[in-house]
């Protein structure tokens, strides 16, 4: 399946259990579990290579397709902009940076769009909405704090070393090094920031993540076979144990 075809498919996934998910309670059942995987990473430490292995382990056997998990990568910002029928050409103006805000303030004084933090308080509803929608592996824009509270989320962190990384990047853009290692300097660096500044955390925090995984050390393989049986334990143990209430936090 070409990428078209795959964010087609995907979307049309999740438009069909959005528009179910409106004609009932907006949070599910209770008791109902909607599990969730969000990948924080550092640049070129193969997160888009997890998420695609993870949707097809996780897809095995599910016949329907309303029940299909959906990876969403450089389309998620995209998505939440379309999810409260916004533009798509706003996205440029929110990257994982704060740079941005001077160019973002222009335009909001012209009346190009709303204003940086409405767009944000957007993107974080948008992302809180499909998580509880759940079958969802979110890839970036600080997902694993907008989801915190509820508990059938998993949140991992990828990390290599720099020169696995920058290797990597280089095979995948068909740069030379030094491209490659300022793009993972620009990239990592703006992730750094709009954690910090959104969210006021570190993004290498441990403790923000339930598993941090050297992709270096181990395989995509293992990984996703590390991820699966990490998700069904934490399912597991909330159906033994169910929670008493998953508040949404204030995005």
């Amino acid at each position: 399946m070409d990428p078209h075809t795959y964010l087609e498919h995907s979307l049309s996934v999740l438009n069909t259990r959005l528009s179910a998910r409106s004609r009932s309670n907006p949070v599910g059942p209770s008791g109902e579990l909607h599990p969730f995987i969000t990948i924080s990473r550092e640049t070129g430490a193969g997160a888009t290579t997890l998420g695609q292995q993870l949707v097809l382990r996780l897809n095995e056997g599910t016949g329907d397709d309303g029940q299909s998990w959906v990876f969403l990568d450089r389309d998620l910002l995209t998505q939440a902009l379309l999810h409260h029928r916004l533009p798509a050409r706003l996205a440029p103006h929110l990257p994982e940076d704060q740079i941005a805000e001077t160019k973002a303030l222009i335009g909001e004084l012209v009346g190009l769009h709303p204003s940086l933090w409405q767009l944000e308080q957007k993107v974080s509803e948008a992302i809180l909405q499909l998580a509880h929608v759940g079958r969802i592996i979110f890839a970036g824009r600080a997902a694993n704090l907008v989801t915190r509270t509820l508990p059938a989320g998993l949140h991992l962190r990828l990390i290599a070393p720099l020169e696995t990384r920058i290797a990597r990047l280089a095979d995948t853009l068909r740069c030379d090094r030094a491209s490659a290692f300022m793009e993972i300097e620009k990239s990592d660096l703006a992730r750094r920031r709009y954690v910090r500044s959104h969210f006021d955390r570190d993004i290498d925090d441990p403790h923000l993540y339930d598993l941090v995984i050297n992709t270096e050390r181990i395989s995509p393989g293992a990984t996703t076979r590390l991820v699966v049986a990490a998700l069904h334990e934490r399912l597991a143990r909330l159906q033994a144990h169910p929670p008493v209430d998953a508040a949404a936090p204030a995005a």
